[in-house]
């Protein structure tokens, strides 16, 4: 059996609807059956969705992966399918995923900001891009939890560090200790 990587990019055809339980439904749809017949088929990989856009990972035997990425580019919830990369590999690294999902994180984030990009478009990596955003995919400490954050106007905003109610209850605390402050300062 002769392994092999693929990497590729694409745009959702489908317009994302709210997010049901941590995930846009369209992209949970896709999950459950790549996870179902990727497990038969013994490919592994991750995936990533985010401004309407997807960039996929796969490993697996060749003949395989090559079965995978022909119906993928048929499938009508995708358009514009790109590969990005394609090669052989000795020994897979994503032994444990037969489809890794990574929500919207600060790790992509990150990744986009240090790359100089305001929007996930993966179609536009070079081969140094792909390589990071596999790894970021594999190293992530998401544990595939489907959780998703997607939308382009919400998807580059940084998430409150501080939830709205705490954060009033901080301000309130510190203007309260300020005016203690300010009290006991008068009385010296």
């Amino acid at each position: 059996m002769s392994l092999m990587r693929l990497a590729y990019a694409s745009e959702a055809t489908f317009e994302a609807k709210p997010v049901e339980k941590g995930v846009e439904p369209n992209v949970a749809r896709i999950l459950m059956e790549s996870r179902r017949n990727n497990a038969k088929d013994e490919i592994v990989g991750g995936l990533y969705y985010g401004d309407n856009r997807f960039f996929q990972y796969l490993e697996g035997d060749e003949e395989a992966v090559h079965k995978l990425y022909e119906r993928i580019s048929r499938d009508k919830r995708h358009r514009n399918v790109i590969t990005l990369l394609e090669e052989p590999i000795t020994a897979r690294s994503f032994t444990n995923w037969s489809m890794k999902y990574v929500p919207l994180s600060s790790d992509v984030n990150r990744f986009l900001d240090n790359n100089g990009m305001e929007a996930f478009i993966p179609s536009e990596f070079n081969r140094n891009q792909c390589e990071e955003m596999i790894r970021l995919i594999r190293d992530s400490s998401q544990d595939g939890r489907v959780v998703s954050h997607d939308g382009v106007s919400r998807s580059r905003n940084r998430p409150d560090v501080i939830p709205g109610g705490i954060r009033i209850g901080l301000i309130v605390a510190a203007l309260g200790l300020v005016g203690a402050m300010i009290y006991v300062s008068t009385m010296l």
